[in-house]
């Protein structure tokens, strides 16, 4: 299902003329376009399977002691859409995962991120699709996703509170062990926002 921008601007004007502005107003002539453009932007993933970002991963067919024991990327900055409130909530990404007989260029995993946040989303959930799809995609012995994000819907209405953050975590694997997982989050924390 493509983004129907026309359809977009028609509700912005909507909305704007149930809160009481003139959609014809100088200033807001052109809000219902931008909102819509924004919209077809945030909304970018909704059909994209990330897993898709993980296809041309590689066999690595290096002896045990070549793999690695840790991939770590840290900081990945995404945005996505609270679909309660459809407001945006702002973060990063901490992500890792322990090889076994296929690796990915790390650019692919901050692809992962950024298709499966934009689409309207739970913390909660995002951090999980994050994880099964780097779990699906590379068939790891192990992966951990940490999320440390600033909600819109938590900071500029209701309780407002503007220096708060929400950190979700989502483990599989052998990074499910607490005393790996503990390791792991300390690599992290070096460094990281989390």
């Amino acid at each position: 299902m493509s983004i129907d921008i026309a359809r977009i601007e028609a509700a912005v004007a909507e909305i704007l003329d149930a809160v009481g502005e003139d959609p014809a107003r100088a200033g807001l002539t052109a809000t219902p376009r931008r909102v819509a453009q924004a919209y077809a932007e945030f909304f970018a993933g909704n059909d994209v399977d990330a897993r898709e970002h993980l296809s041309d991963s590689i066999e690595f067919t290096a002896n045990a002691d070549q793999t690695g024991e840790l991939v770590v990327l840290r900081d990945i900055e995404f945005r996505s859409m609270c679909e309660h409130h459809l407001l945006p909530f702002l973060g990063v990404a901490h992500l890792a995962y322990v090889p076994d007989e296929r690796i990915i260029g790390l650019g692919n995993l901050a692809r992962v991120v950024e298709t499966i946040s934009a689409r309207a989303q739970l913390q909660e959930r995002l951090t999980e699709e994050i994880a099964d799809a780097i779990d699906d995609g590379l068939s790891p012995r192990g992966v951990l996703v940490v999320i440390d994000a600033v909600h819109g819907c938590v900071s500029a209405r209701g309780s407002r509170q503007t220096s708060s953050s929400t950190v979700t975590l989502a483990s599989r694997g052998v990074l499910s062990n607490p005393v790996e997982r503990a390791e792991v989050m300390a690599l992290i924390g070096r460094g990281g926002n989390a």
